[in-house]
């Protein structure tokens, strides 16, 4: 039984299967997919809600040294990237990670990563919706035209708000003004479930019409954030703000990080969110023209393209106002252009065109990854054979692409942006482990011309070196650090009882932190002895190592939808799939 379990697929198989190239009857997907299509679909991916929202959080942490963390957040998804790059060269088909886990750990761990990678994409996309909502109303607002509040605002976001005695007029505008039928207040956000409908519309019409849609959002998109940059950083030297690079502190002491590096790292998980996406790429490789040159290449190209607008984003903002005037900011990038900053309106306009077509871009990128996901299951048995349902015309995982388009609008109804982010980051992260340990397990091969490699080096006294560097490097920071991370009574300074507060979200940083060192230390023995490549032990332990700052929440609805697929697999998957006929 737990052998079957963890039966792996090979590499010959997939392709047969996913019509690559030489292989297969050619009944699988177009490919019509270039390097420059793959480099916009990335950018359409990565450069949306995060960069048009979370940032003014992140920022309001870190100050402008959270310039650093972009940098160094770049680097961690750059190795993930190679990983997939890897992956994607040898398994040029549908699938992703998925796919990527199927051949490397086997068939549970495929299902694992297949059923968290809908919490990236699929409930990932929700949250995209409703801040796609949040921008849309705003624009009209700002063209006089009112959407009633009840028709642009969650239902559960109303309840909650409510239930907390809140008093946002915006939230009483809706609980006092809904309709009533049956008792029942109607309250929900119509924008969101309405972009979702047309965005399934255009991903089940083809990947043409999709491609150029993307094309076009990606270049509009990179105008507008090209004129914030420029009008920004100008204003920020002809006003003479530059200051406002080296804010004082508390203490009064100007600095680049006011709040240390500490305060830096406070706003992981904000600029995590703004890399969300990059990996979406890699689902498209059956419809790549040459994926094992081209999608290494998008991936890797559209990162760095992201890595540095982000960069010139964050000194124009951190510029043109004190980072401390961006708590609960929103719409950051709108903020520095209002009267009291920047003073000009019409690029307040031009931002808000933005980040509409932002998010229209990262809705249509994660609509088209489910699908080719539950189709790559399907084809494994895992599922029923209708998600495997090419459309005759279109050339579309037709019946996926529906199905994706339900899981997303439907939970729009009753959900909201809290209870849909505790969701996404933690699928996100844990399919990054997976796919960069996978490589690891797999066999090395030789070169060959045209397609991606992975430069390989050596990790048998370098990895173990950096592990050993860290563990110094974190005692030399702070003498208690690793005493502090065995301490499990906080009856000293927290108080358990108010119910704000519980002792389980004082110790998982705690149990999270002691389960990464001690595999940093026993892959540290493994590669020792094995000699494993250093790029996917760097992308595995840095993946780690922001896992480690999930929270509570996080955990505790990844584990229940883990839970409820491996029921879903034992009692279908299992049973069904190719491997065990």
């Amino acid at each position: 039984m737990s052998k079957s379990l963890f039966r792996t697929k090979k590499i010959e198989s997939i392709l047969a299967e996913g019509s690559d190239g030489s292989h297969g009857g050619g009944h699988g997907l177009k490919r019509v997919l270039s390097m420059k299509d793959l480099t916009f679909f990335g950018i359409a991916a990565i450069l949306g809600a995060g960069s048009f929202s979370s940032l003014g959080l992140a920022v309001f942490h870190g100050g402008p040294g959270i310039v650093i963390l972009f940098i160094i957040t770049a680097i961690a998804c750059a190795f993930t990237a190679f990983c997939y790059s890897e992956f994607a060269s040898r398994i040029p088909v549908a699938g992703s990670a998925y796919t990527y886990a199927y051949a490397s750990f086997g068939e549970l761990f495929a299902w694992i990563i297949g059923w968290a990678l809908i919490m990236e994409y699929s409930i990932g996309n929700i949250y995209v919706a409703y801040s796609w909502s949040d921008y849309f109303t705003s624009f009209l607002e700002k063209i006089g035209v009112h959407i009633p509040q009840y028709l642009c605002t969650s239902y559960m976001e109303v309840k909650r708000a409510m239930a907390n005695g809140s008093t946002n007029a915006a939230v009483l505008e809706a609980f006092d003004k809904a309709p009533v039928i049956g008792g029942l207040k109607i309250i929900f956000d119509l924008p969101a479930f309405v972009i979702n409908i047309l965005i399934t519309m255009l991903v089940y019409r083809g990947i043409k019409e999709s491609r150029n849609f993307s094309n076009l959002m990606v270049i509009l998109k990179m105008i507008v954030v090209g004129l914030v940059i420029i009008v920004g950083g100008y204003l920020v030297f002809s006003h003479g703000l530059t200051s406002n690079w080296t804010p004082p502190n508390d203490e009064g002491v100007k600095a680049f990080m006011p709040n240390g590096f500490s305060g830096v790292m406070a706003a992981v998980s904000g600029v995590f969110f703004a890399y969300i996406g990059f990996d979406a790429v890699s689902v498209l490789a059956e419809e790549a023209k040459n994926p094992q040159r081209d999608l290494p290449r998008g991936m890797i190209l559209s990162l760095i393209i992201c890595t540095i607008v982000y960069i010139l984003l964050t000194l124009v903002l951190t510029g043109a106002v004190n980072y401390r005037k961006f708590e609960g900011i929103g719409d950051p990038l709108a903020f520095i252009f209002e009267k009291e900053n920047l003073n000009i309106g019409w690029m307040q306009f031009f931002v808000a065109i933005a980040a509409v077509i932002a998010m229209t871009s990262v809705l249509l990128v994660f609509q088209m990854g489910q699908p080719r996901i539950w189709m790559s299951m399907s084809r494994d048995g895992l599922l029923p054979p209708i998600f495997q349902t090419i459309h005759p015309k279109y050339k579309t995982p037709s019946f996926a692409t529906i199905i994706t388009g339900l899981v997303v609008g439907i939970p729009i109804l009753f959900t909201d942006k809290t209870f849909v982010l505790d969701f996404t980051s933690i699928a996100t992260l844990f399919a990054f482990v997976l796919v960069c340990g996978g490589v690891l397990l797999i066999p090395r091969k030789e070169k060959q011309p045209g397609k991606f490699h992975i430069p390989f080096v050596n990790g048998q006294f370098i990895f173990p070196l950096i592990v050993l560097g860290s563990l110094f490097l974190a005692y030399s920071l702070s003498a208690n650090y690793f005493r502090d991370m065995f301490n499990f009574d906080f009856s000293n300074n927290t108080d358990y009882t108010s119910g704000k507060i519980s002792f389980m979200d004082a110790a998982i940083p705690n149990i999270s932190l002691i389960i990464f060192w001690a595999s940093a230390i026993i892959l540290s023995g493994i590669t020792f002895i094995k000699k494993y490549s250093l790029i996917p032990l760097m992308g595995l332990i840095t993946c780690m190592y922001l896992l480690t700052g999930m929270s509570k929440n996080n955990w505790a609805w990844f584990i229940g939808w883990l839970i409820i697929g491996l029921v879903i697999y034992l009692l279908y998957g299992y049973r069904k799939s190719k491997l065990a006929q």
